[in-house]
Parts: structure tokens; sequence; C-alpha cells
């Protein structure tokens, strides 16, 4: 649904270097009618994109046969200011249970730190060997960046469907 005026957006975003983009719009547009108009595109056999509304909330997907691993998703909280302003808040991430899983790698390995760190302080207290706690205080940073650029590349192989659900967003409203 495109609209026949045009309107000034200014999208304020934050930096690029993070793993889950967010920006935010303020919208001289009433709240309700911008929901409204979400939940009756995903109602529309012909849109491309899945998603849902639930109480301000817009959660919007890629086609079931475009995603991949590494799909992101765009979830949208509208916040009503006053009658006619809205302000629009959007988060790109990974599909949420990509996301509950690099996070348990995260919290994984932040308990092997401190498991082999307090583990070297013990074998340092009794004169025992160092060797493995000294190595795995080694490799387990590593693993972290490992990670962290893993998802580096996961969102840089999502981008061009991110700018999709973005045009897709901005369409919308």
């Amino acid at each position: 649904m495109l609209h026949e005026e045009k309107k000034l957006l200014i999208e304020k975003r934050n930096s690029e270097i993070f793993l889950r983009p967010r920006f935010s719009i303020t919208l001289e547009e009433n709240y309700e009618l911008l929901l409204d108009r979400f939940s009756n595109q995903f109602k529309n056999k012909t849109v491309l994109f899945r998603g849902s509304v639930v109480d301000g909330h817009v959660f919007i997907s890629v086609p079931k046969k475009e995603e991949h691993f590494w799909s992101p998703q765009l979830h949208l909280e509208f916040i009503k200011v006053t009658e006619t302003t809205t302000v629009l808040k959007g988060l790109f991430g990974p599909k949420p249970q990509v996301w509950t899983f690099f996070m348990f790698l995260h919290f994984i390995l932040g308990a092997l730190f401190v498991g082999f760190g307090v583990l070297l302080y013990a074998n340092i207290s009794l004169e025992k060997p160092v060797f493995l706690p000294v190595v795995m205080l080694l490799v387990v940073p590593f693993l972290w960046i490992l990670l962290y650029v893993l998802g580096k590349i996961g969102k840089d192989t999502g981008k061009p469907q991110m700018k999709k659900l973005h045009h897709f967003m901005i369409e919308n409203i």
C-alpha cells in the first residue's frame, strides 16, 4: 500500500557495529492506523513477507522459501505519544532460536572462562600443573572472538534480506 503524499521520515540509527541494528522514527500518524495497516498487509495473500501484530509490536519475517539459518527478523514497536504522533522503534535480529543459541554459547564460554580461572588459582595454590587451565584461558577468548566473527558473517549474509524487510516497513508506514 503506497501513499500518494510524500512523508518526511527521519530515521535515527545506532552504530553499524552492532549485531542487532536498532533504529527509531517519529511518525505523524495515528497509532491504531499504523498497526491496522500492517495487520491488513499480513492478511493479504500476495504479500511477500510473513508477520504478526501483537499489542503494539509487529514481527516481520522473510518468506519461508527464502529463509536460511541467518535470515533476519524485523521487530517493530509502536509507541503512542499523542493521537497523531507515534514513535516507531525497530530492531533487526536473527530468528529467536538463533539468538538464544548464540546467547547460550556465550554463557557457556563465560562459565568456562571463570571455571578455568578458578582451576588455575587452585592449581597454583596447591602447586599442581597449570598447563591445562592456562591453555584454556587463552583458547576461550579466542572462541569468543570466533563466535563474534560468525555472528558478523551471519549479519552480512542476511543484509540483503534486511534491506527488503526495511523497504517493506517503509512502504507500509
